[in-house]
Formats: structure tokens, sequence, C-alpha cells
């Protein structure tokens, strides 16, 4: 199918309806275009081809996204196949049951024909794990293509798939949106379940979704996968209409605060910065009232996420020696986890409370702050996508990481600890042809005014056919 790359997941959808195309086409070219174009990014790192095979010869289930090839991000678990975890202990663990929002992926039609790729746990915004290698930015293999999604987010751009599961516990489904010029939202938090071995992911900070082309797909996927579960700690609440009605739906006269600047007042990268004064223009230009003034925070986000993922990481690690039998060590995990984990045994329970109380005072601020403002645009990356190496999680000493972190990606975990709705759109690029994506958040509960918004933004600077180097 020439015109495979064409269509979103929708489109595609509709045509298996139509009977114009069957899943077991869709599949065949999903997987001959990953083993085209992956050698050179490596973005999916499981490939168990059969598994869809057998999906559609038993019989797919009706739904949105019949016959839709899917990537599921090497984090959560299908029944029967490899889970990683991007970490060197678990190269050969196979999941022996399915996650809830997996099976609420396979009861809306899609054929899961892998893993995408992740960093160890999730921890990093670039995607460069040990055990697989770095997946690079269909843009330029010289640079990430974000994390910790990263997989899913390059596959999409590389139009191997017009859709990819994804998740956010800091950024991570709009950082690698970001950098590899994708469409992604990070949905309000219990939007989506977690189950049923959680309740909630990083002390309620992460939240899964997707990567998507488009907006459209984003919204439609949404509908089909949201809602509680039994065992769901808390709701979120209920949207008012099918998010798909959203996207085409006129979003009104918004009031739209941003910034662009760091949330520390450092300074950003001057084409990062460039590009969110564009987009503030084009917004007043579409009759939006745009201001430009940033929240204020009572607390640090990044150490506060610090403590919460090092406490969650120091579980993990646990787990694995109680399994084993045995101190884990850097042959089973990377320095950075170990490194967290250790942090983890220094704080006490203590400062894990004084962390949650800091994340409910920076989400108490930004609750204010929304108070007379509808949507809040940021740059989602205070800088281009990172250079492959620029983060090393087996350094002797990793401490390099954190200031690096201060400078690059900022501005996105404050809505994680908030639980608000937050996107990043591919509205602009930079000289060197890297994508430099947009922030947007709305109050808690409200993607329905965030996808109103990007699809009047994808109609006006649309972003679909801008195809990376790296093109299957």
């Amino acid at each position: 199918m020439k015109e495979y790359g064409n269509y979103d997941a929708v489109g595609l959808a509709t045509l298996v309806r139509s009977k114009q195309v069957s899943a077991r086409e869709l599949l065949d070219e999903a997987i001959a275009r990953t083993e085209k174009i992956d050698p050179q990014i490596n973005a999916v790192v499981v490939k168990h081809y059969d598994y869809a095979r057998k999906q559609i010869d038993r019989g797919l289930p009706v739904g949105p996204f019949t016959g839709v090839p899917f990537l599921l991000k090497d984090l959560d678990l299908l029944e029967g196949t490899r889970t990683t975890f991007g970490a060197s202990l678990y190269r050969d663990n196979v999941a022996g049951h399915t996650g809830t929002l997996t099976q609420r992926f396979l009861d809306s039609g899609v054929t899961i024909f892998g893993k995408s790729s992740s960093p160890e746990f999730g921890l990093m915004p670039t995607t460069e794990s040990r055990l697989f290698g770095p997946t690079r930015n269909p843009w330029n293999p010289d640079h990430s293509s974000g994390g910790s999604s990263g997989g899913a987010a390059a596959a999409v751009a590389a139009r191997i798939l017009p859709v990819a599961h994804a998740s956010d516990g800091g950024g991570s489904i709009r950082i690698p949106a970001s950098a590899s010029g994708v469409f992604g939202l990070k949905p309000s938090r219990a939007r989506n379940p977690l189950g049923p071995d959680r309740g909630e992911g990083w002390g309620g900070l992460s939240c899964g979704h997707v990567v998507s082309i488009s907006v459209r797909d984003s919204a439609a996927m949404l509908d089909a996968v949201h809602g509680p579960e039994p065992s769901s700690p808390y709701v979120a609440p209920p949207p008012e209409r099918p998010f798909a009605e959203e996207v085409g739906r006129e979003p009104g006269k918004l009031r739209i605060a941003f910034t662009d600047k760091s949330p520390y007042g450092d300074t950003i990268d001057t084409e990062v910065a460039a590009a969110v004064r564009d987009i503030a223009s084009l917004l007043a230009g579409l009759g939006h009232h745009v201001e430009q003034r940033a929240p204020a925070l009572p607390a640090d986000p990044a150490v506060v996420i610090a403590t919460i993922v090092a406490g969650n990481t120091g579980l993990n690690v646990r787990l694995a020696e109680q399994r084993h039998g045995r101190a884990m060590t850097d042959r089973d995990f990377e320095i950075l986890t170990l490194a967290s984990s250790h942090n983890a045994q220094k704080h006490t329970a203590v400062d894990y409370v004084s962390a949650q109380l800091s994340a409910f005072q920076i989400s108490h601020s930004l609750a204010t702050f929304f108070a007379d403002c509808d949507v809040f645009l940021a740059p989602t990356l205070c800088a281009p996508p990172l250079k492959i190496g620029e983060l090393n999680t087996m350094a002797d000493d990793v401490s390099h990481i954190t200031p690096i972190l201060r400078r690059y990606m900022p501005g996105t975990s404050m809505f994680n600890m908030s639980g608000q709705p937050a996107m990043s759109v591919p509205l602009a690029w930079n000289a060197a042809g890297l994508p430099l994506g947009m922030m947007f958040a709305a109050r808690f509960g409200d993607e329905a005014t965030l996808l109103r918004l990007a699809a009047q933004l994808e109609q006006v600077r649309p972003w679909k056919d801008k195809r990376p180097p790296l093109c299957a």
C-alpha cells in the first residue's frame, strides 16, 4: 500500500470497514515498513508478528480501530509476549497476564505486532537503554527521539504506523512527541486505567495514552479506552460528549497565557523561544485573548519528582532482589537505576510524604492560575532534541544528568503533579530541521478544550504531510 502513510488510524480503520483493504494487508504493510526503516531508528525492539497474525485469524473485535496496526510500549503487559521494561535483567521476561489499558486497546480492534523501545523503567527523557541501544530521531539520527515513549514517537514519525501506545510520568508522551514531530496528549489523572497490578503510577504522576499523527486519532482512542476499572482509587470527571466530537468543534475565544521562558527563569534556546512567540501571535490572529504570564510555583518540580520516582524505582529493585534472592548489580540494571534506588534508601517515609505535599502545593498554585485562563502555552522542551549519548545512564557518576534535565525539560512535570491534561503539538521546526513541539495545558478534566484547540491549529498549520528524512 503505497498510500498507507497518507492515512491516520481513523482513516485506515475506515478502509477496513468498507472492505477496501484487509487487516492482514495493513499488518503486512506495517511489518514491511518496520523491516525497512527500523534498522536505522531502532524503535521496535520486541517483534511478535505471529501474535498479530493470530489475532486476525481468530477474528478482531469490532471497534473504532479494527485492523489498525499498533505498538505497545515495552513497559506494559500483553499475556504471552515479551516485556523487558528496557532492563537487561528482564530481557527474556514473558508477561503472564494482560494489563487493563492493553486489553482496552485490543478491544478497540488494533493488531499489536510488537513493543516500542523505552529507557529502563521509563526513567529518562531519551530512549537509549543498554539492553537495546539508542532509538534515533527520524529527523536526524544523531539526535534522540525523546523519551520515555521514544520508540513509539519515532515509529509514528517514520510512518511505520499512525498511532502507538505511550505513557507519561513526567513528560514521557509530550517530550518524544515534541522531539519527533508528532501529536501527544497526556490525559487527566485517572482518565485511563492503570490496573490491574497498580492503582496509580509514580504516586499519581503517571498515565497512559498514545502518540499519533492526527488529533482525531488521539481523541478517538481516548473514547475507546477511557474510564475507571473496579480497582481505580479515583475517577476523572466524565466528558460532556465523546472526545472525537470535540475535533472540529469551534474552541471559542480562549483566554491563553503563554511564556517563552523556563519556569526557573533560565535562558532557553532562542529558536524555541521565537517559536513560542510565533504561535502566541498565531493564536491571537485566530481571535483568542493572549497574554504573556506564567504560574509561580511554590516548590521545585524537579526535586519533588526525583523523590517520588526514586521511591518507585527503589521498589522495582527490591522486588527484583526478592524474586532472584540476591542483590542487584550493574549487570542487572543500569547505574542510573541503581543510583536512584540508592537515593530512595536515604529518604525517609516523611521525605516521601513531604514530596507528595509539595506536589499538592504545586497543583493548588496551578489551579489558582487557571482560574482566569483557559489554556497555558509554553515550550514542551526548552532546547532542541538531545544528541545521542548526551545522557549516559551507565556512567560511573550520573550527576551530569540532573542539570541537563533542568535545562531541557523543566516545564513538563508540573502537570503530572496537578494531573491536568497537557499536549505537545508539532507546530515548529528549527533551522536544522528538528521538531520543536508546543505544550498546551488546560484545567483538570478539560481535554475537550485542548482537542478543540489542537484541531484548529492542525487546520491552520498542518503537520501531517511533513515527513522526516528517515521515513518508511
